[in-house]
């Protein structure tokens, strides 16, 4: 036997090795998106629950009040705000003996004025605008809003010949002032 070993053939082709590399790769860029993820967004969090206060996880949302002449504008608003929080938030609303905080509004002005007359000076573009205050308050009465009381203003504007009405226009505004009342009920970054 001569001293120089033969080298068996290599099982292995160049396409094995280019996925073999491939591999490699893409482990270490897991390892790098695992790292980064642990490194700089360790305090990031998924998900609606963490943009509202923890130590609050029930709400009891009064019927709003309201100095308007129109009737069940208040019925509507606490209606719209209870929705909102069911579906956007992590609060449950409840019974007034067992919530943990309160949600209080009043709709203090709601105006209605003409935005543009045709010739006969009958009224073709019409503007609603209401002002909405809002206070929420946990069991012993603290603010749990930044300002102690907040004051929405929202206006929508109608045509009445497009088939618009002054009930739509309250609509879209009641829409706005919950979605806006959800927003002050955010924790601040």
């Amino acid at each position: 036997m001569s001293g120089i070993a033969s080298k068996a053939p290599s099982s292995h082709t160049a396409g094995d090795r280019s996925r073999f590399s491939g591999r490699r790769v893409l482990l270490g860029l897991l390892f790098v998106i695992a790292g980064f993820s642990c490194a700089g967004c360790a305090s990031y969090h998924l998900g609606n629950q963490y943009l509202y206060r923890s130590d609050i996880r029930t709400v009891h949302v009064m019927i709003f009040e309201s100095d308007s002449a129109r009737r069940y504008l208040g019925q509507r608003m606490t209606e719209a705000v209870i929705k909102d929080i069911e579906l956007n938030t992590p609060l449950v609303i409840t019974d007034p003996q067992i919530a943990d905080s309160f949600i209080r509004g009043r709709i203090i002005s709601d105006t209605k004025r003409a935005v543009a007359e045709n010739k006969y000076d009958e009224p073709r573009t019409l503007r609603v605008a209401w002002r909405v205050e809002v206070d929420w308050v946990d069991r012993a009465g603290v603010p749990l809003m930044q300002l102690q009381s907040v004051i929405i203003t929202r206006d929508a504007e109608f045509i009445p010949e497009a088939g618009q009405s002054m009930s739509t226009a309250q609509q879209r505004i009641i829409e706005q002032a919950a979605r806006d009342i959800l927003s002050q009920m955010q924790t601040p970054w």
